[in-house]
């Protein structure tokens, strides 16, 4: 996420931190950078020059040039000034009265669908009764998509769409159906375009008009960078809406879209999708994107998801095992799993301070296939070699290295690393009490 962008403004400030007195002519020097670096990432450029403007009154005060870290005061108020341009305060989603009706629009493959039931899972795992309509009757197989997405999400669907229907007659069915259910929510999918046309729009106006939704949420492809920003202000224009839905940020390097939208549109940002799993739908923190822009990680947001992973009782077995030197091989695989639910590693690693600086290096290699490989081999092993690692010897090595389809050197390293492992985090409870997070790390 922000790559290119993250890795200019963690070469920046690692010259400003370097130079210790930070003069006028270094301020300017670093403000032009940034202008490059923002512009380079399809930031807009009205936006880029107000936020300069913002940057350059304050760090010509006193409180850089006076200041004895002038270095950090200057990243202080970079990460301040980013955060306000999105938003400063996360905007929250909340339901009304039930049923709250939700319009979801966008255009042909902005995720519109796939975030319908990325929601729908999102307000599902907040104990309320989500029910989705396929309201895109024009897109062939959408409704048969929405559908399929529904169950996999675990949601109601309203399935009595029927040939000739419109749009409109669609969703005041559904909407009924919702009162008698007993529903919290009503999501619908409306019908979208490759392109912004009149026929659209005015479909998207009647709906609004007739069906009066509590909430319009216009989904943009955070990919397409200024194309995403002009988008959202063509729809504001014909179809004003109330928040903004950002997908597939996990893949966006630039950071364009989420840098410019809220500035240009004066519309909050909502949401984020960042993966192509249903869980992967995440509230829009200004604070927390600034952070990871400037390659200061998001910690809050990765001990959040694992909390939502974690079983309390299961936690502090798993911290008994640790400090009593029980914890075992189906342990081990049993936090390599609550790892991936997490998302990819580089997800997860993104989320760390400082992950930037260590990802160029020798030092970190992320690779997803020696997860794959480490499962195998634990999977390839009876549940007593698993718990007891030390049985594993001479022809049970041959016989795991057989299964899993690797050789006995990868099972010898696997298993002095899970050694390592246990032995570091036996050694870290003790030390300073043992943290529910991070898990452990294969």
């Amino acid at each position: 996420m922000f790559e290119s962008l993250t890795n200019r403004f963690q070469a920046l400030f690692s010259r400003i931190r370097s130079k210790g007195i930070v003069r006028k002519e270094d301020l300017a020097s670093s403000l032009r950078e940034i202008r490059l670096a923002l512009l380079e990432a399809d930031v807009n450029y009205h936006v880029v020059k107000d936020l300069l403007s913002r940057v350059e009154k304050r760090a010509l005060g006193a409180e850089v040039l006076e200041s004895l870290t002038p270095a950090q005061q200057i990243v202080k108020i970079v990460h301040q000034e980013l955060t306000a341009l999105m938003g400063s305060t996360v905007s929250k989603f909340s339901l009304s009265s039930p049923p709250t009706v939700i319009m979801v629009v966008g255009l042909q493959g902005s995720g519109k669908t796939t975030f319908c039931g990325k929601l729908a899972r999102y307000l599902i795992q907040k104990g309320k009764n989500t029910l989705l309509v396929p309201a895109d009757l024009r897109r062939p197989a959408a409704v048969d998509q929405l559908i399929t997405i529904a169950r996999e999400a675990e949601s109601d669907v309203y399935e009595e769409v029927k040939a000739g229907m419109r749009a409109l007659e669609v969703c005041h069915s559904a909407i009924k159906e919702a009162r008698k259910r007993g529903s919290d929510a009503v999501v619908m999918d409306t019908g979208g375009r490759l392109h912004i046309d009149m026929q659209m729009m005015e479909e998207l106006a009647e709906m609004r008009r007739k069906i009066k939704p509590h909430q319009i949420l216009l989904v943009v492809d955070a990919m397409t960078g200024q194309d995403a920003v002009n988008i959202a202000q063509k729809f504001k224009e014909y179809v004003d809406y109330d928040g903004i839905v950002l997908t597939k940020l996990d893949s966006d390097t630039r950071g364009g879209a989420a840098l410019s939208i809220r500035a240009i549109t004066e519309k909050p940002v909502k949401f984020v999708s960042v993966g192509e799993k249903l869980d992967d739908l995440e509230p829009f923190y200004p604070d927390r994107i600034a952070s990871r822009i400037l390659g200061m990680g998001d910690v809050l947001s990765l001990i959040e998801k694992a909390q939502q992973l974690t079983d309390e009782k299961k936690a502090k077995e798993i911290e008994r095992k640790i400090i009593s030197r029980e914890f075992d091989l189906e342990d081990f695989l049993d936090q390599i799993n609550q790892v991936g639910k997490l998302g990819s590693l580089n997800q997860v690693m993104e989320m760390l301070p400082g992950w930037q600086k260590l990802k160029g290096s020798n030092m970190v290699s992320l690779d997803e296939s020696r997860i794959k490989v480490t499962k195998a081999i634990i999977q390839s092993m009876t549940r007593e070699e698993r718990r007891k690692p030390s049985l594993i010897e001479g022809s049970r090595k041959k016989r795991i290295a057989r299964g899993s389809g690797t050789s006995i050197v990868e099972v010898n390293r696997l298993l002095k690393q899970f050694e390592q492992v246990r032995s570091m985090m036996h050694h870290f409870s003790r030390k300073k009490g043992i943290k529910r997070f991070p898990f452990p790390m294969p």
